[in-house]
């Protein structure tokens, strides 16, 4: 059993620490920091009441690296699960870096001033975590992490090599609001806004935000518009999968959600530029950020299902041509919250950060340095899917996609 210090307070992290609670014979103790104590002492209570398990809250900036570094020595956990916001990611590497203990993220660093998210910082620390025997774990969430993991497990059991891969991400829940995001909304925003690319013939090719789509059909959601954006997974897929000739990655978004995102856009609400107002200095996107629902607080009223899998084609490991399969996820946003108290967005993410976590305190998935998921055996990995909330199908279909 092993001792977790989780950092972050949002539905992600009520997700994962509520997992965690639920399987005390992997997480003997679990410990919880954010800006906020109160998110984190409303989480406890919802632990408590559901699980029975206490979990202790603490008070922490996660960018101060030398307070970061005093809680994780107070605490002493095996691992840190960084569940914060991605611009965040680097100083909590440094911490544990100085304090000596393993990392867990679920989104790749983005800097504060640039809406640009890439892997080159963090697989910059190999070295420094390698030299030090500690390990870091990167994007243990659904996508990436999950669709990372899908992507692998095909490449094992039903196809040789994989030419080309398609990451449709659909969530068909309802929340009855005008427009809210379904995590949060600071990096929401900057990930949709921001130009999309996707990997074919050996390049990144660019295209503007938002202005490819296509119809898909999501089993138990229905027929939904997806948008061609850019992902991380799709850098690391095509990093340890060097034969993909193509990779994209789709999500869909209603036409509500599109209307309200045009007009904030024209009128400079998701500007990561700061403006002066009343004298002080302020972030356009973070003030909205400020202004919308909280995607926590969604959970009573989000209904219906997400659909989130990867399509592949390649030559078959049987020998015999070229197949394509499809391997998804399908969850009910009413039954993650009946379960945890929170909308499925947050479950799918949540879930795969406590499997990981649970297979890295438990020693199954190891190393020395930083790791992306694609360089983890899959199979633990996809057990625990289906033993904890996460059931996925896989089948083939006719022939590749037709877009």
């Amino acid at each position: 059993m092993s001792t977790v210090l989780v950092i972050g307070a949002g539905g992600v992290s009520s997700v994962c620490v509520h997992k965690m609670a639920f399987n005390k014979n992997i997480f003997s103790d679990i410990h919880l920091a954010s800006r906020t104590k109160r998110k984190c002492d409303a989480i406890a209570a919802s632990v408590k009441e559901r699980a029975g398990v206490d979990v202790a809250t603490y008070e922490i900036d996660a960018e101060e690296v030398p307070a970061m570094v005093q809680l994780i020595r107070k605490v002493q956990p095996s691992l840190v699960v960084n569940l914060a916001l991605p611009y965040q990611d680097l100083p909590i590497m440094d911490a544990c870096l100085e304090a000596g203990v393993n990392y867990l993220d679920t989104a790749n660093y983005e800097p504060k001033d640039e809406a640009k998210f890439e892997y080159k910082w963090q697989w910059a620390y190999h070295d420094r975590f390698k030299d030090v025997g500690l390990m870091a774990l990167l994007g243990s969430g659904f996508d990436p992490g999950v669709t990372s993991v899908f992507t692998m497990w095909l490449k094992k059991h039903k196809l040789k090599t994989i030419r080309t891969l398609d990451i449709l991400d659909c969530n068909g829940g309802d929340h009855g609001q005008a427009f809210a995001t379904n995590f949060n909304p600071e990096i929401n925003i900057r990930e949709v806004t921001a130009p999309a690319r996707h990997w074919e013939n050996g390049e990144w090719v660019e295209t503007p935000a938002m202005q490819v789509s296509t119809p898909f059909e999501f089993e138990e959601v229905g027929t939904r518009q997806a948008y061609l954006m850019y992902h991380e997974e799709l850098e690391s897929l095509a990093k340890f999968n060097p034969e993909i000739e193509r990779a994209r990655f789709w999500m869909t978004f209603g036409d509500e959600y599109i209307k309200h995102l045009t007009v904030l856009q024209n009128v400079g609400m998701t500007s990561i530029e700061p403006v002066k107002y009343q004298g002080k200095e302020i972030i356009p996107l973070q003030f909205l950020a400020a202004v919308l629902p909280k995607p926590e607080t969604l959970g009573e009223t989000t209904k219906g299902k997400t659909n989130i899998g990867c399509i592949a084609t390649g030559d078959a490991l049987d020998g015999s041509g070229e197949k394509t399969f499809y391997i998804n996820n399908i969850c009910s946003h009413e039954a993650a919250y009946e379960e945890t108290g929170n909308q499925a967005v947050s479950y799918t993410t949540g879930v795969p950060a406590m499997i990981g976590s649970a297979l890295m305190v438990q020693g199954v998935w190891s190393g020395e340095g930083v790791f992306n998921m694609e360089e983890m055996a899959p199979d633990p990995f996809m057990e625990m899917l289906n033993a904890h909330g996460l059931p996925w199908h896989v089948k083939e279909l006719d022939g590749p996609v037709g877009f």
